[in-house]
């Protein structure tokens, strides 16, 4: 038989089948693609900046640059009176420290996350003002994502942790990487400085200056017991 015989009137088309591949193809893609943002667009987002920094050697330049602030202060907007009222004239009013904060140092009209990612590695120091409020916060909890991802990536110690409700570590199950840092890392509970504010603050300056090397000794903070 040869080819220029061949009947292509007798080639049956599955138009069915093809509709169907095209569908279960679209509707996996689809899952993958919601799967990866709901789940995973954070640390993407943070893959490709760690990138950007090999690439350009920001790393090597930020080590030999001084730090632009003291500490950036992770917070939820519900607790900013505290930090307003109590957290700024302590470490920027006496110690003439530069923290920055969201509303005031913050880039208007720069990706959140450019914004995040900037004001971590652009200082010496992350503090992290935890509340319940801040574990349900989807903005926090990137933050303190983006600071852990640091302290392992460069081996600095870099995080305090300032709990201002005593929450006891086995409340903070739903919180893994939260609950992961408390298990290595000491903190300072707010609630506890009632009698004794000064401590409190004496401590939390003491974490503020101490090197940056695990290696090196810290000033001990205190850790909020369980029940």
């Amino acid at each position: 038989m040869k080819l220029l015989d061949l009947d292509v009137r007798s080639c049956t088309v599955h138009i069915e089948f093809i509709y169907f591949i095209s569908t279960t193809c679209i509707i996996l893609l689809f899952m993958v693609v919601s799967f990866t943002y709901h789940f995973l667009r954070w640390q993407l987002a943070y893959a490709y900046y760690l990138f950007l920094a090999l690439l350009f050697d920001t790393k090597l330049k930020n080590k030999q640059a001084a730090n632009q602030y003291d500490a950036f202060v992770s917070y939820n907007t519900h607790d900013e009176p505290w930090v307003i009222r109590e957290l700024l004239p302590k470490l920027e009013g006496e110690q003439d420290w530069k923290l920055c904060l969201h509303h005031r140092d913050f880039e208007p009209g720069k990706p959140i996350i450019d914004n995040i990612t900037d004001a971590i590695y652009g200082s010496r120091k992350t503090i992290c003002v935890i509340s319940r409020r801040y574990l349900e916060s989807e903005w926090c909890s990137r933050e303190i994502q983006v600071a852990s991802f640091r302290l392992f990536d460069e081996q600095k110690d870099v995080l305090i942790m300032v709990f201002l409700e005593d929450i006891p570590i086995a409340q903070l199950s739903p919180y893994y990487r939260m609950r992961k840092l408390l298990k290595r890392r000491t903190f300072l509970s707010w609630p506890r400085a009632e009698e004794h504010p000064e401590l409190f603050w004496e401590k939390l300056r003491q974490a503020l200056k101490t090197g940056e090397d695990f290696g090196e000794d810290r000033f001990l903070l205190n850790v909020v017991a369980g029940p």
